[in-house]
């Protein structure tokens, strides 16, 4: 059973993916931590991405400087579309090497339907906050950046509704623990996918 779980930046993917290793203890395949290694690890990769936007995205021991990086293509919607089309082809294909349908696992990634993610997982979750200041004060707190610069993050990504119209179960996350417990219960229970 391979489950897919989306959402917009500060939505709570992360906390729900935390719930669903700690109660199922179900291997959890993180997208971005994907790409982070792949910029680390992926000479080929990083070849590319430098490539595409040049040398000044490097800091100065050669490696990716990540803020200036998200700084440009949360600035321009053209150069995002670039980083992710030269990105997802390497992500997918290292989850692909990753799974096996013999076990359970989970694929967290942001852009699960925009890569085709989506087509490899039997079912799929979006996680929702419908509040904007919620998701804000998490992203700003996660990544330790402006107020600003979070609101152009969120406003760079897909609305809710393209996760809610995409995916066949949804959670809602207004700062609610329990309730998102309660919510991947029903949703695994209904799918057969035990402790």
């Amino acid at each position: 059973m391979i489950i897919g779980i989306t959402g917009s930046s500060g939505a709570g993917k992360s906390t729900a993916c935390e719930l669903i290793k700690k109660d199922y203890n179900i291997e959890i395949i993180d997208a971005d931590k994907i790409a982070r290694d792949l910029s680390d690890n992926n000479k080929k990769y990083l070849d590319e991405i430098v490539e595409k936007f040049g040398e000044e995205i490097l800091l100065e021991d050669g490696k990716l400087n990540r803020k200036k990086l998200a700084n440009i293509i949360y600035s321009d919607r053209d150069k995002r579309h670039l980083l992710n089309g030269c990105t997802f082809k390497y992500i997918k294909r290292e989850i692909e090497n990753k799974l096996n349908k013999e076990k359970t696992f989970v694929i967290d990634a942001p852009l699960l339907i925009e890569c085709n993610l989506d087509k490899l997982c039997d079912i799929t979750i979006a996680v929702i906050a419908t509040n904007r200041r919620i998701q804000l004060d998490r992203i700003i707190k996660r990544d330790n950046i402006s107020e600003e610069d979070a609101s152009k993050r969120l406003n760079a990504q897909k609305p809710n509704k393209f996760y809610t119209s995409n995916c066949d179960y949804i959670i809602l996350n207004d700062d609610h623990i329990n309730q998102m417990e309660k919510q991947l219960k029903r949703i695994f229970e209904i799918n057969n996918i035990t402790k």
